[in-house]
């Protein structure tokens, strides 16, 4: 058998494993599936924060200055590495 006849023989067996779908076709289904899983534990987080920001306004509001105050560090830091470059 040669090479290019065993190549097919291997893609047509792919083929059929999968349903005669494409490589892109599989990729796009799983991404979409994912994309999906993500958009459903993100909504599920928000509701969480949100509840929880209401049961704890304080709490929260030390949560989103910390956030911010990481931000404006990395902000600082990455500004800083990039000024050591120019030099």
């Amino acid at each position: 058998m040669s090479t290019t006849t065993q190549t097919d023989a291997i893609v047509d067996s792919a083929k059929s494993a999968a349903g005669d779908k494409s490589f892109f076709e599989q990729a796009r289904e799983a991404v979409g599936s994912a994309v999906d899983t993500t958009l459903e534990a993100v909504g599920s987080a928000v509701e969480s924060t949100i509840v929880a920001a209401k049961e704890n306004p304080v709490a929260a509001a030390a949560i989103a200055t910390g956030a911010a105050a990481a931000v404006a560090g990395a902000a600082f830091g990455i500004s800083k590495l990039l000024d050591d470059g120019k030099d």
